[in-house]
């Protein structure tokens, strides 16, 4: 997400509200400000993130993380979280991605 203390941008906001939006059809996906980003939930489990500078994220475990960087996904700093690039946060994929993401928390 960012630092403790870091200021809550707009664009994290405006990313976190269109991350869940894109993961209307699977039930039980919240979002809760955090560290100037957002956590991403289903059914109060943390499996994605939103960054301070409103970049979107999902936690990986070691055989999605392949997958993922395959796919072009860059790490988040030392958490277990990659970005989600922008031909799968703008296809109907990012849903696969999220219910993978949902699956190892």
């Amino acid at each position: 997400m960012g630092q403790k203390g870091d200021k809550q941008t707009n664009e994290a906001a405006l990313s976190a509200e269109l991350l869940v939006e894109k993961l209307a059809s699977i039930k039980g996906i919240t979002s809760k400000k955090m560290f100037g980003g957002h956590g991403i939930f289903h059914e109060g489990k943390m499996f994605g993130m939103v960054d301070s500078k409103g970049s979107c994220l999902f936690k990986v475990d070691p055989e999605l993380e392949k997958e993922y960087i395959n796919q072009g996904a860059e790490k988040h700093g030392k958490m277990p979280y990659y970005t989600i690039p922008a031909d799968i946060f703008n296809s109907t994929d990012i849903v696969d991605w999220a219910k993978k993401s949902i699956s190892i928390v």
